[in-house]
């Protein structure tokens, strides 16, 4: 199985790091402990949303298109906002 996810930072106001894994409890993990380069200054995250997929390529494909398109990005926090502020 192969996951898209969301973190949020507990450190920095409204920023969100999107990504995939085929392993979602490691992969968090490794962000929050400073190993991902990307994301060390601004941890620690939580989890706020992710989806599962059964290929690689799709959860690729779905990253890429939250990253890359606001019209994608805009509905989904809109669906996961009553989350973000516990």
């Amino acid at each position: 199985m192969w996951y898209v996810y969301v973190l949020q930072s507990q450190n920095v106001l409204n920023w969100f790091y999107k990504g995939s894994t085929n392993n979602l409890t490691t992969r968090i993990e490794k962000h929050n402990i400073g190993e991902v380069i990307s994301t060390k200054p601004y941890r620690p995250f939580r989890l706020v949303y992710y989806e599962a997929y059964l290929t690689e390529f799709a959860a690729r494909n779905r990253e890429a298109s939250i990253k890359k398109s606001g019209s994608v990005w805009k509905p989904l926090m809109d669906r996961i906002k009553d989350s973000l502020h516990t």
